[in-house]
């Protein structure tokens, strides 16, 4: 995402409404750096510290694109961890994530510009051959429509602007004839028919072969699309018109943007996730600048430098003002329901919003861009990488991170906005973190758990076509580049695009003849260069007094992520009721529920539920307040649910070549030694059974004794197996899962449960590894016979420490206990016992009943909820819990003791299903009481 230039204007200098909109590029930023670069104090980074780590950087990208075309070119992704390509349809499906593939080496695509921005000419010139040979778009396969626009086409179009550029300087690329834009314009071609809708949005998923429409197609039968999925298209569509002087591209995709602006929420100015691409209703109604919709925003104002359509920038600026009125709670970015701005729709943030501090550094709003950041910052020192979401108090809510960009984009305008040498020291660390947490030795390999350390088989294209360009260009000076990076736009694939674009074959009217901008104040619109002294006072430590109170909001604060309906309360009436302040012996919030439409149902066993009538609240402000009360009781439950799971645990090869540098993430036992109390876990070499699976005793107790022992899944309790290998000598034991190409990728973790029987004679530790995973310790004892492996509760620090630890001290610390604990989020595991017949029906072992009985109509709730995730409309503001000043970790709140007279909950719930179809009624009724009052 991002514009890379600089101002063409003095600061402060008033003009007027721009027709040639690169003179706003970065709105007067850059102006700033060089007052605050020169701070005393500031810790300014040597010239030779910065080239050092831009060489870092270089090597970095080499690592990751050799191993790419040495390994899995031309499959259109590397899978690092087993060093082969993936090739769709060879491996298990991923679901939508495999709808960026197409056969046609999208890495490479992705990654042409990269190779000009980093200096690298002559492999350049080398990949344009490769993919001008060898690329066929022509292929029998249904690809996303979005992820194939910023990926291939932006690739294309980014790989003919820098190769003309280049052309054109004289040295590479003369023979280059515009190759890469035919190929361009023939996949624009084929993403057309998407957008045979009556409203203009296209298709989310096209057969590059066959259209949609078509009876081979396999696709044209959706009615949902995201917002961004159909929002992120101008810029391509629009350089591709402009390259080629077909206007076709350009209209189809200022279509889409029109639709959805006509179909925004008029009172709010807010649009929803998803949409319906026939009729425009919006189907899911929640709104923030994360996942589903963010490059839609970014696009507004892209296309209007890009472009120069006044129209866009307005629509941006509107769209911004309700952003910053209603999700914007700084340092937090949460999302909102559409048609009710106030109230919170989830209690977690999306990793994706990292790209906002960026768009707000263009946008030119500082501070609030600083907050984001330095907030975001904090999460990643506290986890190493931004797991892919995380909760307002900062406990981590989906724990995978696939190495995504989008903080190192931020990083890097923050930078160029405010010269500030802190950035410099974040873009370090970024560094390191890749190094020292994701580099393995086929390249660089997204991590599974953030918590343990584990890895994921995947290395997406948007690594190199974005990371390595933010970070280089942190690092870069002005000479250090070929060519003067402000000529150009970033798209949200960080690809380039030439700002000569904006007046080159315009077919298209940018007048805008709509009247519905009269009621916008044009105050709210910047059509000047601002005055860096505002946007900077004159203090030269303006971005440190910024961040300073933020430097500890995650481990030692308790931000409350309080709404903005209760915000608004301030000394007048009590806010409403929240379900961690619930206790059923309160006359006072009995009288509350029923005021809100909620019923305290005694049953006869001596338990309580919950249910909510929406129709016998007082109000429908009450009703409103009932159903968030019930999401939060449901969330509660679910979080108390969930720490009663163990964690995920880490299988990490320690042994050379490997040096710790692949981590396998491990299902947990619910019997052996508990790695979370053992600091120094379990450290050995492994040893392969016999018999295999491990059911009887074991024949070569010689080769098992002191060594972890690896055995196959089925035919015994996983018990028997540990009693097994332990009466054997063994130190610890892995069961590789016999069902052939599972994987953890694409299938949920479990616990090994016990037998049924006292498990306390089993001492040693026990883990579970998916075949897939399995057979990365198998090929590597093929490969090098003597392995090693760490078994721990998280994985540990890669470095020189653990390639000249001493196998005999670490086996001996691996047996003392520590008072660590495990970490207190853990990833949804259902309790697995081995069973000699139908293992595939196995139980889950300790899981409560998911189903309890309720009345018709209503929105019942008890203390355990199956589905913590369950996504749509249900999702509301969460009960934050209770923390005094300087807790590092927020305390729980038990509602289940009776010394506090809290209510004993039903450990039985109401189907996931039924609650989301009765609370959709109730929105329904929301909805027309809301007319009805209008």
């Amino acid at each position: 995402m991002a514009l890379s230039g600089a101002p063409r204007c003095r600061a402060g200098e008033r003009g007027p409404r721009w027709r040639r909109p690169w003179k706003l590029l970065a709105l007067g930023l850059l102006s700033a750096s060089s007052v605050l670069a020169a701070a005393p104090g500031a810790g300014a980074m040597s010239r030779e510290e910065k080239r050092r780590l831009g060489n870092q950087v270089l090597e970095m990208f080499d690592h990751a694109y050799s191993n790419y075309m040495e390994h899995a070119y031309p499959a259109d992704e590397l899978m690092p961890l087993t060093c082969r390509g993936r090739v769709r349809g060879q491996e298990p499906s991923r679901g939508d994530v495999d709808d960026a593939l197409g056969k046609f080496s999208l890495t490479l695509i992705d990654t042409l510009d990269t190779l000009v921005v980093l200096n690298k000419t002559k492999e350049f010139e080398e990949a344009v051959k490769k993919v001008i040979k060898d690329v066929n778009l022509d292929n029998d396969i249904v690809v996303s429509v979005f992820e194939t626009n910023i990926r291939v086409l932006g690739g294309l179009l980014g790989g003919h602007s820098v190769a003309i550029m280049l052309k054109e300087k004289g040295e590479y690329m003369q023979w280059y004839n515009g190759e890469l834009l035919h190929m361009a314009k023939e996949l624009g071609y084929k993403l057309l028919p998407a957008f045979n809708t009556t409203s203009g949005l296209p298709y989310p998923r096209v057969n590059l072969k066959f259209g949609v429409r078509h009876p081979e197609a396999r696709t044209g039968t959706e009615t949902d699309t995201c917002t961004a999925c159909a929002g992120t298209l101008i810029l391509e569509f629009a350089a591709l018109s402009r390259f080629t002087g077909t206007s076709i591209f350009e209209e189809y995709a200022r279509k889409a943007l029109d639709f959805i602006w006509e179909k925004r929420q008029r009172s709010s100015n807010l649009v929803g996730v998803t949409i319906n691409i026939h009729t425009g209703d919006w189907v899911r109604k929640d709104s923030g600048v994360g996942a589903g919709i963010d490059s839609y925003y970014e696009y507004l104002l892209k296309a209007y430098v890009l472009l120069g359509d006044d129209s866009f920038l307005e629509r941006f600026n509107t769209h911004y003002d309700a952003i910053m009125r209603y999700i914007s709670q700084p340092p937090l970015l949460l999302d909102v329901h559409i048609h009710k701005p106030m109230l919170n729709a989830r209690t977690w943030m999306d990793s994706l919003l990292a790209f906002f501090p960026g768009l707000q550094v263009l946008k030119g709003d500082i501070r609030p861009a600083i907050e984001t950041h330095e907030m975001l910052y904090q999460v990643i020192k506290k986890h190493n990488f931004l797991p892919e979401a995380f909760t307002t108090d900062f406990r981590v809510h989906w724990a995978q991170h696939p190495l995504r960009p989008e903080f190192a984009e931020s990083t890097y305008f923050l930078y160029k906005a405010t010269g500030d040498p802190y950035y410099l020291e974040v873009g370090k660390t970024l560094i390191e973190n890749l190094n020292k947490y994701a580099r393995v030795p086929c390249g660089f390999a997204a991590m599974k758990d953030v918590r343990t350390g584990s890895h994921e088989d995947r290395m997406d294209s948007f690594f190199l076509a974005e990371m390595f360009k933010y970070l280089y260009l942190l690092f870069a000076d002005k000479e250090d580049m070929i060519f003067d990076i402000e000529d150009y736009i970033f798209t949200t694939e960080a690809h380039l695009l030439p700002l000569w674009l904006s007046t080159t074959n315009q077919t298209i009217s940018k007048k805008n003849t709509s009247t519905e901008y009269t009621e916008l104040d044009d105050s709210n619109f910047d059509w000047t260069c601002p005055n860096t002294q505002i946007l900077f006072p004159n203090d030269p430590m303006f971005a440190q007094s910024i961040r300073e109170p933020l430097k500890n909001v995650v481990d030692k604060s308790c931000p409350r992520g309080i709404s903005r309906a209760e915000e608004s309360l301030g000394s007048g009436p009590k806010p409403p009721l929240r379900a961690r302040d619930f206790m059923a012996s309160n006359p006072e919030h009995l009288e509350i529920l029923k005021k809100m439409g909620v019923s305290l149902i005694h049953l006869k066993d001596g338990r309580v539920q919950l249910v909510q009538h929406a129709v016998q609240a007082a109000s429908s402000l009450d009703a409103e307040d009932g159903l968030r009360f019930m999401q939060e009781m449901i969330e509660l439950s679910s979080q108390q649910q969930k720490e009663q799971q163990l964690p995920p645990r880490a299988v990490q090869i320690v042994s050379h070549p490997f040096f710790g540098r692949v981590v396998l993430t491990a299902g947990p036992a619910q019997f052996g030694m508990d790695l979370s109390k053992h600091k120094a876990g379990t450290r050995g070499f492994v040893a392969t059974i016999k018999p295999y699976n491990g059911c009887s005793e074991i024949t070569n107790p010689e080769a098992v004794k002191e060594k972890i022992a690896l055995m196959q899944r089925g035919q015994c309790m996983f018990a028997e197996k540990a009693r097994n290998i332990q009466k054997a000598g063994a130190i610890g034991g892995i069961v590789i899962d016999d069902n052939e190409g599972s994987s953890s990728d694409t299938a949920p973790l479990f616990q090994m449960a016990g037998d049924g029987k006292n498990t306390d004679d089993i001492t040693i530790p026990m883990l579970f590894l998916f075949n897939k995973e399995g057979n990365i310790i198998l090929d590597a004892i093929r490969e090098y016979e003597a392995v090693e492996v760490l078994l721990s509760d998280k994985a540990k620090d890669r470095d020189l420490e653990i390639e000249n630890m001493d196998q005999k001290s670490s086996e001996n610390d691996s047996h003392k206990p520590t008072s660590e604990e495990a970490p207190s989020e853990s990833q949804d595991a259902g309790a697995v016992s081995e069973e000699p017949e139908g293992r595939g029906e196995s139980s889950a072992v300790g899981d409560p009943d998911p189903l309890s009985p309720a009345s018709t109509d209503s929105a019942g709730v008890s203390m355990a909820d199956p589905d913590p995730h369950a996504p749509g409309p249900t999702e509301a503001s969460a009960p934050e819990p209770a923390c005094t000043a300087g807790d590092s970790q927020p305390q729980e709140q038990n509602t289940q003791t009776e010394a506090n007279s809290k209510a004993h909950w039903d450990s039985k719930v109401q189907p996931m299903e039924s609650i989301l179809a009765d609370w959709n009624e109730d929105i329904e009724a929301f909805e027309m009481m809301e007319k009805d009052e209008l």
